[in-house]
């Protein structure tokens, strides 16, 4: 072959090879610009079927920065199928919303970690914006936006994101997963929840059986051949739900977890189509919250409940209406838990000197004198008082109010600190042109003074010995502390918890 026809010959093949080049060149570029398209379509149809809601109070922070999350279970009928009116009741026979769980998700990017606090559902507190006070979870049926600033004003957490789920959605999750498996030491019942557990042992859950048992606050056991009565209502039930959250995950997990396409695509379409979120929480939001907290081990997730105290009487009177049984808030206990919870070493308000404080006082119990002898400890610690009076006696026992004026909570979380006993907050026009008014209720104690001591920031500190008000307050507490803590020392012998390989119970991992 000649030199010329050699070259003519190479120059076909370079010819050749590079328009093969270019077809799959081509064909890659299309098939990318395919998936690009199939995942931005995918996103896009997904993104739709949030139910987005504005809500007043939500304070946005990107997934960069700590935030708090309020999860809610709505227990609305509204949005029921025939099936499940059948067991539930309907929306015209059940009206309303209530929150039936009421759960608060601490994120920390800083250090990868999660903290769950529950608050529960009977807590009795001021409704913001109202001149009453209520249950906790009545706050959701006037709306969500009502619920975040009852959980703001009254407890001082900001709410950065509003997550809300109800019946359905919760049954969709839980059936998606294929059940989930807990092991039951005895025989458990709860005619309102439908609840029917007949036999011990490690059961396998649907659906149904599940919302039954993480709905079940009128729990019957059955131990040493009789049915006893739970009688701790919803305290008891955040307990088995924290436990079963865990177990829910770690079914979650051992299904492939977040890393299985199949299985997280199944979990977006039962859990989408009925979740509602606060306007700002972007779909790309969630997803680097996935990718930040995706490696946390469920199991190791600190859960903890807000400390309450138990009204015995289970029929509390408030203005002249039977409220039935409700649960208290009880300080200091209260603000120790929220501080561990948003992960706080300082006390919120801890800087301020009392001196700079102005507070009046008014009677909120009937009890002989008790304004005046409080203005007086309240001088005694530093604070300014202003002005002393009577309020209305709307309960017995009644709660002591800390009514603060808009921008004062700081102050407010202040004085809470230097007073224990059955106190809480509330956004309020108060007396006599003072920064705080305290309502007094029955059992409360105001601290009493100590040498001063100078403390890092310039303020003075003050010991805690207590002057107590009434004195039924110290034994409720003794009788609940057991049940606020963040382990499970008095984890109910009757209580279910995961199955181990072997079908017997796994080890209890904490609440």
């Amino acid at each position: 072959m000649s030199n010329a026809s050699a070259r003519l010959l190479a120059r076909r093949q370079r010819r050749r090879r590079f328009r093969r080049l270019v077809v799959v060149t081509s064909s890659f570029l299309a098939f990318c610009l395919l998936l690009v398209g199939g995942v931005y379509g995918y996103v896009t149809y997904r993104n739709d079927q949030i139910h987005r809601k504005h809500i007043a109070g939500v304070a946005y922070v990107p997934p960069s920065q700590p935030m708090n999350i309020l999860l809610v279970g709505n227990n609305s009928r509204c949005a029921l199928n025939g099936q499940q009116v059948a067991k539930f009741g309907s929306c015209s026979q059940v009206g309303g919303a209530r929150s039936d769980v009421t759960m608060l998700l601490h994120l920390d990017p800083a250090t990868r970690q999660a903290f769950v606090l529950s608050i529960p559902r009977d807590l009795f507190l001021p409704i913001p914006g109202t001149n009453k006070q209520n249950r906790i979870d009545a706050a959701l049926n006037e709306g969500p936006s009502q619920l975040v600033k009852t959980v703001e004003a009254d407890l001082g957490i900001t709410i950065n994101h509003f997550v809300e789920l109800n019946f359905d959605t919760f049954q969709n999750v839980v059936s998606t997963l294929g059940g989930v498996n807990m092991y039951f030491p005895v025989p458990v019942k709860d005619a309102y929840s439908q609840l029917n557990i007949p036999t011990a042992g490690c059961q396998h859950l649907n659906g149904f059986e599940a919302l039954a048992l993480v709905r079940a606050r009128h729990m019957y056991y059955y131990q040493n051949g009789t049915w006893n009565y739970d009688g701790m209502g919803d305290l008891s039930r955040i307990k088995r739900d924290h436990e079963f959250l865990k177990v829910l995950a770690t079914t979650l997990r051992q299904k492939g977890g977040l890393s299985s396409p199949t299985t997280v695509n199944a979990l977006i379409g039962s859990v989408l189509p009925q979740l509602q979120v606060d306007a700002n929480f972007s779909l790309s939001d969630m997803v680097q919250l996935v990718l930040t907290y995706h490696a946390v081990n469920p199991s190791s997730i600190p859960t903890a409940t807000l400390p309450v105290v138990i009204d015995s009487s289970f029929n509390y009177y408030y203005r002249g209406a039977d409220y039935g049984a409700v649960v208290l808030p009880i300080e200091p206990l209260d603000q120790q838990v929220i501080d561990q919870f948003l992960g706080r070493s300082t006390a919120p308000g801890s800087s301020l000197s009392p001196s700079s404080i102005t507070v009046s006082v008014l009677n909120g119990s009937g009890v002989y004198n008790q304004a005046t002898d409080t203005a007086a400890q309240l001088q005694a610690l530093g604070y300014h008082t202003v002005g002393v009076g009577n309020a209305t006696v709307v309960g017995n026992p009644a709660e002591t109010v800390i009514r603060y004026s808009p921008g004062q909570l700081k102050e407010a979380q202040n004085l809470a600190s230097q007073i224990s006993g059955e106190v809480s907050l509330v956004p309020m026009t108060t007396a006599d042109g003072a920064d705080l008014t305290l309502v007094t209720g029955t059992d409360f104690s105001v601290a009493t003074p100590s040498s001063p001591q100078p403390s890092s920031s310039g303020a003075t500190t003050t010991t805690s010995a207590s002057s107590t008000s009434s004195g039924s307050t110290s034994q409720a507490v003794s009788n609940v502390a057991s049940e606020t803590t963040t382990s499970h020392t008095s984890y109910p012998s009757f209580d279910p918890r995961g199955c181990t390989a072997s079908g017997g119970p796994a080890p209890v991992s904490g609440s």
